[in-house]
Formats: C-alpha cells, structure tokens, sequence
C-alpha cells in the first residue's frame, strides 16, 4: 500500500507597530508631579519639628525609611543614635547585654578608657529590626534611646 502525502505549507505574516509609534509624548503621564519634592521636603521638616539631622537613615535590605532625625556617632561614623524612628520594632524577646570592654589604649589613653568602660558596663539592649523586611538595624538602650549600625544613610 503506497500512501501519499501532500504537505501544505502556510505562511504567516506579522505586522507589528513599534511602542513609539503609540505614545503620544505631547501628553505628560498622570502620575507625575513636578512638585513633588517641595511637597516631601515640607512634610519631612513638620516631623522633624524644625530640627537639622545628621542623616536619613533606611533598612539596608528593603531601603524603607527608619529614621528622619538622628546623630551620627563621633567615632564611628557608621553608626546613628535618634529617640524617635518609623517603621522599626522592637525584639523584646531578644535581650543583649554589654558588659563592657577593657581596651588596651598607649600611655596617652590610660585614664579615658576606663571611664568609658564603667559608663557602659551592665546596660542591656534589645535588638531592633525593620517592620517591613525583619533586617536587624540596631538595638535600643535602656533609656530608649536607638543606636543604628547596619542602616543606609542618606542626604538630610
């Protein structure tokens, strides 16, 4: 039994029109607003109540915003302290105690460090981390106080 087969070939033709040809650039898009930093740098200045920042600091992670009022440590300066941030919660469950350390300074430095020492020993922190992405950004003091160490900085 021969059989035959007949092959039939289609083909097919795709006009497309280029993404540019659509848009009309004449129309601004809605979602923009020319004025838009003016009306963030006014609501940022009414929470800070008139106060000057060292930075803007934000979660490392997600990048949302965790403090808009803060001082950057005098030695390391990578690290914040601020009493008052957003987006942030607190680990009350995890408890860190700093009992302080003994630094072996030059003859220069006898005097300092141990003063420093004592003023830290015995403080407990709790760990703090941001509410949106649970990334560890610091701890707080027992007198409320924030320290910031894996933060983004940013203009203030």
């Amino acid at each position: 039994v021969i059989r035959s087969y007949s092959l039939i070939y289609i083909k097919f033709v795709v006009l497309s029109v280029s993404d540019d040809d659509e848009i009309d650039y004449s129309v601004k898009p809605e979602f923009y607003d020319p004025e838009l930093d003016d009306k963030d740098e006014v609501w940022v200045q009414k929470k800070r109540g008139g106060r000057s920042s060292d930075a803007i600091l934000n979660c490392p992670a997600c990048f949302t915003t965790l403090c808009l009022d803060c001082q950057r440590h005098d030695r390391n300066v990578t690290q914040y302290r601020a009493m008052f941030v957003v987006n942030c919660k607190i680990k009350s469950e995890q408890v860190v105690a700093h009992l302080g350390s003994k630094r072996k300074r030059g003859k220069k430095g006898r005097g300092s460090s141990e003063a420093e020492a004592g003023s830290d020993m015995g403080k407990t922190y709790k760990r703090v981390c941001c509410l949106v992405c649970s990334t560890e950004v610091g701890v707080i003091d027992e007198e409320e106080v924030y320290h910031f160490f894996n933060v983004i900085p940013s203009e203030s």
